[in-house]
């Protein structure tokens, strides 16, 4: 049967409703991994699989500027973000975030996080109960600024209360409630703090140590040779440190990993590094993170027999693509050994998109979350504590979906000393 050349239906409430299943479900059984819908108003593609990766992330077919929304904007990303940009000036501005990649900067920051942690251990030992989720966020945040040269008082509340700042962004952007509005003020909050902390760098008023993001950031210039305004600055600086404290949701998906599967610990704890990869890689294919990616069609496109106008959208199905049973077998078994039986893909894992991070939209801060997400499972196999009674559910059709309880722990005791790996 023919389907109909514009869908009629408008989904935006189902997928506000069903949250990860949604786009699977408009899937269901379809071999060719590509349908059509009406999202917002607009005519969608939506498709799925390695090739359907490709055929995405290829600016020919498809562009970012204008596809996010602007309640994605005010909360997750910031307005004039790296992600709104597309051909010469989205490379352009991706230059400033190209040196993170290097593997030496990967590992400085591995380095500054895990010793932030190592310190947080030695304070959770001596607390009646310690929530990851939140513990590890602040771990995070003092973390990373240390590595970007972000000023934070040690002495007070700051990191503490950036670090809410940061969640509260990453938490409120999917929902229309009181999150979303948390989110909004928290950006804004942030923003302002960073704007004028960018402008004290460039008039002499503050410093900012020689190769960090902060300095990297003042200096960055357009493709027209113009600098950063101040707030624009802010959001770029923003959107290397609030998704490296995201991975506090990573960090307590390796807990409840751990919980729901004690034999794990083993192969961890001996610092085995191909197994770490290899864990690191399952907890973020299995574990719900991003939904799916979303930009408009450049030209007239037709996919796999499948059409969308100029303009509609086209929808990358990123949660069904990483359950996806052809090419994972089994997707709702937790089982790290299928990375060191079949190397990962570029184009086949998708938690944080897919194409190539140093001229496309993938996000480029990936490798830095592998890196401290294998350096904090190998950590958190070798930490001692008692799991109490908590609600360990995981919603799907909450976006971003997290553990209910945060996965509390009590009665942590500091691992015996023996090496522990830092990048």
């Amino acid at each position: 049967m023919k389907m109909p050349t514009s869908p009629v239906i408008d989904r935006s409430l189902p997928a506000l409703v069903q949250g990860y299943s949604w786009l699977p479900g408009l899937l269901g059984e379809r071999p060719d991994g590509v349908t059509r819908t009406r999202v917002m108003g607009k005519p969608a593609l939506v498709v799925r699989g390695p090739d359907a990766v490709r055929f995405f992330y290829d600016e020919d077919n498809v562009r970012r500027g204008g596809a996010l929304p602007e309640p994605v904007l005010s909360t997750l990303f910031g307005h004039d973000a790296v992600h709104t940009l597309d051909g010469t000036a989205h490379r352009a501005r991706k230059e400033f975030f190209l040196p993170l990649l290097h593997p030496d900067r990967i590992a400085g920051l591995v380095e500054h996080v895990t010793t932030a942690w190592d310190d947080a251990v030695r304070e959770w030992s001596g607390a009646e109960q310690v929530v990851l989720f939140d513990a590890s966020s602040v771990v995070l945040t003092r973390g990373v600024c240390r590595w970007a040269g972000v000023p934070l008082d040690e002495d007070t509340a700051e990191a503490e209360d950036l670090a809410g700042d940061l969640v509260a962004m990453v938490d409120g952007f999917a929902t229309a409630g009181p999150r979303h509005w948390r989110a909004r003020r928290a950006r804004s909050r942030q923003e302002d703090r960073f704007a004028r902390l960018v402008e004290d760098v460039r008039s002499g008023r503050a410093d900012a140590p020689e190769g960090s993001v902060l300095a990297a950031v003042c200096a960055h210039r357009e493709a027209g040779g113009e600098p950063l305004h101040p707030h624009t600055a802010a959001v770029e600086l923003l959107n290397v440190i609030r998704p490296t404290v995201a991975v506090c949701w990573f960090a307590a998906y390796t807990a409840h990993a751990l919980h729901l599967q004690p034999v794990q610990r083993e192969r961890l704890r001996d610092g085995d590094t191909a197994y770490a990869a290899a864990f690191v890689h399952e907890v973020r294919r299995f574990y719900p993170f991003a939904p799916f990616l979303g930009g408009l069609a450049v030209r007239d496109l037709t996919w796999r027999g499948v059409s969308v106008p100029t303009d509609g959208m086209v929808l990358l199905d990123v949660f069904g693509q990483n359950h996806d049973e052809k090419l994972w077998g089994d997707p709702y078994v937790f089982r790290p050994q299928r990375f060191l039986e079949h190397p990962v893909q570029r184009d086949e894992l998708i938690p944080q998109g897919g194409g190539e991070p140093r001229t496309g939209h993938r996000c480029p801060g990936e490798g830095i979350t592998i890196g401290l997400l294998e350096a904090l499972a190998i950590r958190l196999a070798r930490l001692e504590y008692t799991v109490p009674d908590q609600d360990l559910r995981i919603s799907l059709r909450r976006i971003p979906a997290r553990v209910r309880s945060g996965f509390a722990v009590q009665d942590v005791r500091v691992p015996s000393e023996r090496p522990l790996p830092v990048g």
